[in-house]
């Protein structure tokens, strides 16, 4: 075979191997076992379908409260923190349309004017011929354009772009967090409102009760000790009082940080849970239906991507660079001269850069490259994981607290008749006052649960939207 014939076979083999070495590597999803179904859907329990009608995204409106879409409206028009992530999206925007400008040539005017004198030498005269001074007035137009021979300038693009993919998720993933925490506190707020009511009820009792009790005292039919006991329990419950007014004043701080506002002038008036039947039933889907929702999964995926890309841009460094610039206009010593046709000036050129010696440097970089791409792979393998642990977990903690709720009833029915009986008693003379104080303390403590395990079934529901990407 002549020599000509074997190098017009291997020229485009050589060129396709030098681009296969400096492109970005083929990216593989991570090998993630996907479950075919969720553990806590299997079985008896079974979530009811919600209301399908609710626009995708909007989902607290799933619980019919006016005042949760007020909170969550301002929430989203005030918070500091989504601000700043909606800024931090518009800087990586930006930036990405900064790296796309190195796809088109980069075409500028310049305009000067300067004044020198060179010497007879650089002039080609002999030494010592007498040199004036001269002023010189330029006016051209520069392009310049980098020929993007082995990918640096699309993989550097690329990577832009999957970065400013992974601020709008990132975004998107404060908003949902923002919107979860505002209802979250909303409900534990109301849920501490139900439970304020109802110790504010026990109190008004327990001060009935000693006015009772030093009634009978005085009149000899009860002894101090009884009146003392019904004293403490009153003092008792005056106390858990002004410990849940505490924590509900916390809340309501909290809310107000959330809505983006001081929490001095912000004041959310009492509205107690009653009810948890209110709530809606939310199916959790198909475990890999996550991967799409979630949007801290689609910005790990995308700043996973985005390393994957610097690849290929740390890979062309180690590759020849060309670059095309061209300069054409007028000079003339005299300004009104410079757009004669006889002062035009042009220039074009190219220059080809390779490194030679760089010291390991662009060798360090691709390693370092390809760390980065396996930290990223790791995270997003990691937040998938987490991810289905806390539907997961979500899912267990609403089928336990269903159980609870039932099992709770069926205590208080109890308790209410054992109180019920125990005061018939002591009121017959058959039974002393202590049966009657534990009786009434345990109902109480029962009642006090349920109002709590109205509240933790509602801020459950919610982490469970939120667990599944705020949709479903």
């Amino acid at each position: 075979m002549k020599k000509t014939s074997v190098m017009k076979l291997a020229t485009p083999l050589l060129a396709a191997l030098v681009l296969a070495g400096c492109a970005a590597p083929e990216l593989r999803a991570p090998d993630i076992d996907l479950p075919a179904a969720w553990k806590e859907e299997q079985g008896r329990w079974k979530a009811a379908q919600p209301a399908e009608a609710q626009e995708r995204g909007q989902w607290w409106k799933a619980f019919n409260d006016s005042t949760l879409d007020r909170l969550v409206d301002e929430a989203t028009a005030g918070n500091p923190g989504l601000a700043a992530a909606v800024a931090r999206m518009k800087q990586a925007r930006a930036i990405a349309g900064i790296v796309e400008a190195d796809r088109v040539p980069q075409v500028g005017v310049e305009a000067g004017v300067q004044r020198g004198r060179s010497s007879p030498l650089a002039l080609g005269l002999p030494e010592g011929t007498r040199v004036s001074p001269a002023t010189a007035n330029q006016v051209r137009l520069t392009a310049s354009y980098e020929v993007d021979l082995f990918g640096r300038v699309a993989n550097n693009v690329s990577a832009a772009q999957a970065d400013a993919a992974a601020s709008e998720a990132t975004t998107r993933s404060v908003l949902l967090a923002l919107q979860a925490d505002v209802a979250q506190v909303y409900f534990r707020l109301r849920a501490a409102d139900a439970e304020l009511a109802f110790l504010n009820e026990t109190v008004r009792l327990r001060e009935e009760n000693v006015r009772i009790n030093q009634r009978r005292y005085d009149l000899g039919d009860l002894g101090e000790l009884d009146l003392a006991r019904s004293k403490t329990e009153l003092s008792t419950t005056r106390s858990e009082a002004i410990a849940l007014e505490r924590q509900r004043a916390q809340l309501e701080h909290a809310l107000a940080v959330l809505l983006g506002r001081p929490a001095s002038s912000f004041s959310a008036g009492s509205n107690p849970l009653l009810t948890a039947s209110l709530l809606p039933s939310i199916p959790a889907g198909l475990p890999s239906a996550l991967l799409e929702r979630r949007p801290d999964i689609s910005a790990a995926q995308r700043t996973m991507i985005a390393a994957n890309a610097r690849i290929g841009v740390a890979r062309s460094a180690m590759f020849p660079a060309l670059r095309l610039t061209a300069a054409g206009g007028g000079e003339s010593t005299e300004l009104a001269d410079v757009f004669q046709w006889s002062s035009r000036s042009w220039v074009i050129g190219a220059l080809l850069s390779l490194p030679v010696i760089d010291g390991g440097r662009n060798r360090a970089n691709i390693v370092r490259s390809e760390a980065a791409l396996e930290e990223a792979t790791a995270i997003y393998r990691q937040s998938v994981l987490a991810a289905f642990a806390e539907v997961e977990d979500n899912l267990a903690g609403l089928r336990t607290l269903a159980g609870q709720a039932q099992a709770i009833d069926d205590a208080l029915a109890s308790a209410r008749r054992s109180a019920e009986l125990a005061d018939k008693l002591y009121q017959a003379g058959r039974s002393g006052y202590i049966d009657v104080l534990d009786a009434q303390r345990n109902l109480a403590a029962v009642e006090r649960t349920a109002v709590q395990l109205r509240g933790a079934r509602a801020v459950t529901t919610v982490a469970l939207v939120r667990s599944l990407g705020g949709g479903w």
